[in-house]
């Protein structure tokens, strides 16, 4: 990567490693087993991104109109799961011929219901303890069990509307021991409530959530002890993963325009900046990095974006060799919640280049 970096013609630039991708792919379909796997596409939507993961995976999981369509162009044959607490009355007449629809409230399922035949799953909001979660989905997102029963009798009115089960994705962030208790609590509580229902052939989504832990870019998430674990969950399990597939496969790549001292402390200063990777800035973190061209005794600073906010940080107070003007600094574990969640036209600087390693 590094020399292939040093070459581009223009910064910043993203540089994607579709066949390091594909391995990871590979490696997490093995390890799954039985379990289905669904790409959740809002962790990185590009293009060359869903194509290379999509012949491991069983589908794509959307969360917009916009989402559907553009997974529907790109990967006609692929299956999809439709998700989202808002979505539109277009959004659901778009989705009827999704693989699962899941469905957030009885209103969503009322509209739903006027929109015509679907298979369904319901999202639960259940009281599960998280304590060590960096992020928990509670909130808007899915029904608690009087919601659920509500959804229930609705259903007996409406057969056009197919319940295959239940989706409950509760946190993010989590080791495989700690998902693996979460799901084990959802089966508890579904299953029976299924049955219940009538529900033959009962279907499990327990979402994505796996931890990635950026002050550890070397780490990866234990993938053979959670498929082991889900194999034994007497029903058909689903997950949903997107940046513990894609974070590892992209570099974001600038070159240096100034390094300044400010009261005591050394700001770098890069092109571009959080409008082109929102990644550290939205989790809290300093982005992991590689200097491309400079060595020698580090010093702390700062390195900073262009942005006219203080808030355009990539990472406080690291170690960094002696920089200069030009010199490349390249981002790790850019792949994933970065271009595609980051407010691209603030201060309309350029866009960055994208570049494939195939």
């Amino acid at each position: 990567m590094k020399e292939y970096a040093l070459n581009l013609d223009r910064y910043p630039a993203y540089i994607y490693d579709l066949a390091g991708l594909e391995s990871h792919i590979k490696s997490i379909r093995a390890a799954l087993g039985p379990t289905e796997l669904f790409y959740a596409a809002k962790a990185n939507p590009d293009v060359e991104i869903l194509r290379t993961i999509a012949p491991h995976v069983d589908g794509v999981e959307v969360s917009s109109g916009g989402e559907l369509t553009h997974v529907r162009e790109t990967l006609p044959k692929t299956r999809i799961a439709f998700g989202g607490p808002g979505k539109t009355p277009q959004e659901l007449s778009l989705a009827l011929h999704a693989d699962r629809i899941h469905v957030e409230s009885p209103s969503e399922l009322i509209r739903l219901a006027a929109e015509g035949f679907a298979n369904i799953l319901l999202r639960a909001n259940l009281p599960l303890n998280t304590p060590d979660a960096a992020l928990t989905m509670n909130g808007p997102f899915g029904m608690d069990e009087d919601t659920l029963n509500e959804c229930a009798y609705l259903l007996a009115d409406n057969p056009q509307l197919t319940l295959r089960g239940i989706h409950a994705h509760l946190a993010s962030g989590l080791d495989a021991p700690a998902l693996l208790d979460i799901a084990d609590q959802v089966t508890e509580w579904a299953l029976p409530w299924l049955k219940s229902l009538g529900v033959t052939n009962p279907e499990l989504n327990v979402g994505g959530g796996m931890a990635v832990d950026y002050t550890s870019p070397d780490s990866r998430f234990n993938w053979q002890a959670y498929g082991t674990g889900l194999s034994l969950i007497p029903a058909k399990v689903r997950v949903e993963p997107g940046r513990a597939i894609t974070a590892y496969h992209g570099w974001y790549v600038t070159d240096v325009l100034d390094v300044k001292t400010t009261r005591g402390e050394t700001y770098v200063i890069l092109r571009g900046g959080t409008h082109h990777l929102r990644t550290p800035v939205t989790k809290g973190h300093d982005q992991p990095f590689l200097s491309l061209t400079a060595s020698g005794q580090r010093i702390p600073a700062t390195l900073v974006g262009q942005l006219c906010t203080p808030k355009d940080v990539f990472a406080r107070n690291v170690l960094v060799p002696p920089l200069i003007p030009g010199d490349i600094i390249a981002f790790t574990m850019a792949g994933a919640y970065a271009w595609n969640i980051s407010h691209h036209d603030f201060l309309m600087h350029p866009k960055p280049a994208f570049h494939y390693i195939r």
